[in-house]
């Protein structure tokens, strides 16, 4: 089926057999396991029970951030698993979230009252945190800060609608803004990257707003399947009276417009997307934040005015998925993708579309952006080995799998 979906593509018909041929996986590092602690095999084994995808592509990490990396995730794992489990009374769940990052500083911490899927992290939680504490500072700072910032957030959004554009910029941060935020900081904490990456953070936010909200994008109805409406109000109040009519096919102009919409909204990360890419230096780094990025352009390109989004769930082909992951391993390559895609959205763009003007504005943005030379030459010196599909496949996954994650839990449900 695969490749039935790819013809058309030979490049893509290629990659694919590379793919189901395994690639040379031998280019993943593997884990010596038997130097780790019992505890922090414990770790890896949660890790793999909750995300068999990102628990492998962090063996791809370079030096100590992978172990950083591992518990970041676990951390903010037993958070969202106190978000998402709705038999926790508000009452005690509002002082949980707020008070959780402190938890990390309490050997005999648990919580044994959740009933979700991966309550283990929760109810082993001192196996989790006592890993955190023999990470270095740098690493528990980064970890600590942004569960606190996250917990608070959480509490914040857990009765309240996302309104305005703005509210929805803030949500994303909350959920996927500060997941950027907290990497970029642990890769500059691991000197494998310059301690600028870490410090903007504004271009950090943009990489995670850009995965969460084409993601939200993307899952419209099986979000209003399931009871849950993450598109802000302030957008589609525009065009409809409620936002579950949009899934009806007499509305259907109205739907694409507000599509349209939220797309070129999210397209106003995309400069910020290049700027960040552009400073990285270590090449494990550069795959792990490069990947996703394309998969989520190429997301949004097939996604634009298209009838489809409010039928079914728009999604790349496995063909074109792998092809990009292979491909975007450098700048070059990572810029030409972008300026591919975001031609596509141009020829789809209608005369007669609400948004039109302004899609307009930030194709050409990225356009400039994406042919930028200070972009490009910022790694021309770093001109990778191609990385083979099954190491780029899970990288793209472990990113949105964090996100992805975090955005079906009930913080994005309630009451919206």
């Amino acid at each position: 089926m695969d490749i039935l979906k790819s013809l058309g593509h030979p490049e893509e018909i290629i990659n694919l057999f590379k793919y189901k041929i395994g690639g040379c996986r031998s280019v993943m590092p593997k884990l010596d396991y038997d130097s780790m602690s019992e505890t922090l095999r414990t770790c890896y084994a949660y890790l793999n029970q909750t995300s068999r995808s990102f628990a492998a592509v962090i063996q791809a990490l370079d030096g100590e951030l992978r172990h950083a990396v591992c518990i970041f995730y676990l951390v903010l794992r037993a958070l969202d698993t106190v978000e998402d489990d709705m038999s926790i009374p508000l009452e005690k769940k509002v002082p949980l979230l707020q008070d959780f990052h402190m938890f990390l500083y309490q050997p005999e911490w648990s919580f044994s009252e959740s009933r979700e899927k991966d309550r283990q992290v929760l109810e082993d939680f001192p196996t989790i945190s006592v890993e955190f504490r023999n990470l270095g500072q740098e690493y528990r700072d980064v970890i600590s800060d942004i569960c606190h910032r996250m917990g608070v957030g959480m509490a914040e959004f857990l009765e309240k609608k996302v309104s305005s554009m703005k509210e929805w910029d803030k949500y994303c941060h909350y959920v996927a803004g500060l997941v950027g935020i907290g990497l970029s900081r642990l890769f500059s904490a691991s000197q494998l990257e310059d301690a600028e990456v870490g410090r903007d953070t504004e271009l950090a936010n943009s990489m995670g707003l850009f995965l969460q909200k084409t993601n939200i994008i993307r899952d419209y109805l099986e979000d209003q399947q399931e009871g849950r409406a993450f598109w802000p109000q302030e957008a589609w109040s525009q065009f409809a009276s409620r936002l579950e009519d949009f899934a009806s096919p007499q509305h259907l102009s109205s739907a694409l417009s507000c599509l349209n919409l939220l797309v070129t909204d999210a397209l106003h990360h995309v400069p910020d997307v290049i700027a960040y890419l552009s400073r990285l230096r270590n090449q494990s780094v550069f795959n792990f934040c490069a990947i996703p990025q394309v998969m989520a352009i190429a997301t949004l390109s097939a996604c634009y005015n298209n009838p489809e989004v409010f039928q079914g769930v728009v999604k790349i082909r496995k063909g074109q998925a792998v092809t990009l992951m292979m491909q975007a391993t450098n700048m070059g390559a990572v810029q030409s993708i972008i300026a591919q895609y975001s031609q596509e959205i141009l020829q789809k763009v209608s005369a007669a579309d609400p948004s039109r003007e302004k899609t307009l504005r930030i194709l050409s943005l990225i356009h400039e952006k994406s042919l930028s030379p200070a972009a490009l030459s910022s790694r021309a010196h770093h001109i990778s080995p191609v990385y083979v599909s099954a190491a780029m496949l899970l990288a793209a996954l472990s990113w949105q799998d964090l996100f992805g994650s975090l955005k079906s839990s009930q913080l994005y449900s309630k009451q919206i």
